[in-house]
């Protein structure tokens, strides 16, 4: 099947000009991917609403979205061999066909073990899409285009996980969980048939698949499944001291060195990591891993501030949070204009001191910060993201040889991933530590012996007399959750601080990069 409709004649010499049909195609394969990383957060918001639906204990409702993530993690990887053999067109047309199945299956659901179920299949076939996008933004397109087409897969990639709490905060207010899954149906199905009709951007080769590392495989699994469980659970069940974490713990670093060894010695590694070898892909990837913290860690930090310490709804969250999306769409082409005509470096340079302007602001966060307080540093959130995003995708991908295009992409869109990952891991840690440590120094200050003290507990005292019953039970345990409040709002401004010194550092690092030099042989799309 060859694609035929052009936007012109090119001139002799020049690159060819932008394919109809196979940038139709490629808008049908973003919004695919769109779909995958939304289905990430979208849930975040309505645990509480799936679990009351589906009789779950608070133990196990968090696996509704810790089963899609370790799936997810497991496939991206995987991606890259499987659409060498079956060919982009039919990777993508079985991810998005099982996505939307597995969706739909989500929303029928009527026990937590089956929501369990279909959530992991959901973002083990749905997975796929992610790098697939990526890859083929990169192999397809010539490099003239990239300002074109590298906004859209950026753009995607970082507003999708940042306004998921806030659709499924909309369609549950609306509706009822059910349409955190339903929602996926219709599109999903037109992804599905409109990339079967559309997408000719390669042949499969299914020898290789005589030669799959079924080892190779297991032991990746192993340890990306249980590397994702020990970031995910580590936090809120004090790392190693809980038997289920340790015993992962123990897996993971079992099975990656045996992973690395069939890497390194199968004839046809599941991942091929000689992609490192590029001093740009590896600057690249390291520079994703740290974007992964800022944009998941960032997208999980602020709700929880604002549920926790404002007590605001899943609905009005998702407005609060709502900014650093209509930034984000704001700054996209803007950056994408720029990406061709700027040192990459410089943009990424920008990109993260904003980052590190936005959570140094944030630093001197109180309990009674709402909306406008939290502006500014969204809008810098959302504008730096697109600054990094783009130059970095250019910077990883953009140099090399379309032959490992689909291998690096699934490795690339990994490192992200994991960032986000060790990022949730360390913010939780660091908030947890850091409040107990100021619960500790505020208890001692509040003694029986401080005068400040005892007269705000008496003028609290006098408020509760009001109102009846025990006062002086009621006042303490006021002033008591005041100090919980106080710690907890200490604790996240340490956190802040935290990310502020790691985004300078990277932006310190940026000049170490090697500027990029135009793409060889980009555009083949074979």
């Amino acid at each position: 099947m060859a694609a035929t409709a052009t936007l012109g004649p090119a001139a002799p010499g020049a690159e060819p000009p932008l394919d109809r049909r196979r940038m139709v195609a490629f808008v049908c394969m973003v919004f695919g991917m769109f779909m995958a990383i939304l289905d990430i957060q979208i849930v975040s918001a309505s645990l509480a609403e799936i679990q009351a639906g589906l009789s779950a204990s608070g133990d196990e409702i968090p696996w509704v979205q810790t089963s899609y993530l370790i799936a997810e993690v497991i496939s991206i990887p995987l991606s890259g061999f499987l659409s060498r053999v079956v060919s982009t067109r039919w990777m993508f047309v079985v991810s998005a066909g099982g996505f939307t199945a597995m969706s739909l299956m989500c929303a029928t659901s009527t026990s937590i073990n089956e929501m369990i179920v279909w959530r992991a299949a959901q973002g083990f076939i749905g997975g796929g899409m992610i790098p697939t996008v990526f890859a083929s933004a990169f192999t397809i397109f010539p490099p003239s285009k990239r300002s074109i087409v590298s906004p859209m897969i950026g753009l995607v990639a970082t507003l999708a996980p940042t306004i998921g709490p806030t659709v499924g905060g909309y369609l549950t207010d609306l509706f009822d969980w059910h349409w955190l899954f339903l929602v996926n149906v219709v599109p999903g199905i037109f992804v599905t048939v409109s990339t079967y009709l559309l997408v000719d951007f390669d042949e499969p080769n299914l020898a290789l698949f005589k030669r799959f590392d079924w080892f190779g495989l297991a032991f990746m699994a192993l340890m990306l499944g249980c590397l994702e469980y020990v970031l995910e659970e580590g936090p809120n069940h004090d790392w190693l001291a809980d038997e289920t974490v340790f015993a992962c713990a123990v897996v993971c670093f079992t099975a990656g060195p045996a992973f690395f060894w069939r890497a390194f010695t199968a004839a046809e590694p599941i991942v091929d990591l000689r992609a490192f070898s590029d001093r740009n892909f590896a600057a690249g990837s390291i520079f994703s891993f740290v974007l992964g913290i800022g944009l998941y860690g960032l997208t999980y930090l602020y709700p929880v501030y604002l549920g926790r310490v404002r007590g605001y709804s899943a609905l009005q969250i998702g407005e609060t949070m709502f900014v650093s999306g209509l930034c984000m769409f704001a700054t996209a082409p803007i950056a994408g204009r720029f990406s061709g005509k700027v040192d990459p470096r410089l943009m990424m340079g920008l990109g993260f001191l904003g980052f590190a302007t936005g959570t140094w602001m944030v630093t001197g966060l109180t309990k009674d910060w709402d909306f406008w307080e939290l502006l500014v540093p969204q809008v810098l959130r959302g504008c730096s993201l697109m600054l990094c995003m783009i130059p970095i995708n250019n910077i990883a991908l953009g140099t090399l040889p379309p032959a490992r295009m689909k291998n690096a992409s699934g490795l690339y869109n990994l490192t992200r991933n994991l960032g986000g990952a060790v990022g949730l891991a360390l913010i939780n840690t660091v908030l947890n530590d850091r409040w107990d440590l100021h619960l500790a120094r505020l208890h001692e200050r509040f003694t029986w012996t401080n005068t400040a003290v005892l007269e705000r507990l008496e003028m609290t005292r006098r408020q509760f007399e009001i109102l009846g019953g025990n006062a002086d039970a009621m006042a303490l345990k006021a002033m008591m959750n005041t100090v919980r409040m106080q710690g907890l709002v200490m604790g996240f401004t340490d956190v802040f601080l935290v990310l502020t010194i790691l985004f300078v550092a990277m932006a310190c690092a940026v000049p170490f990069i090697r500027r990029p030099r135009a793409a060889a042989g980009a555009g083949g799309g074979h």
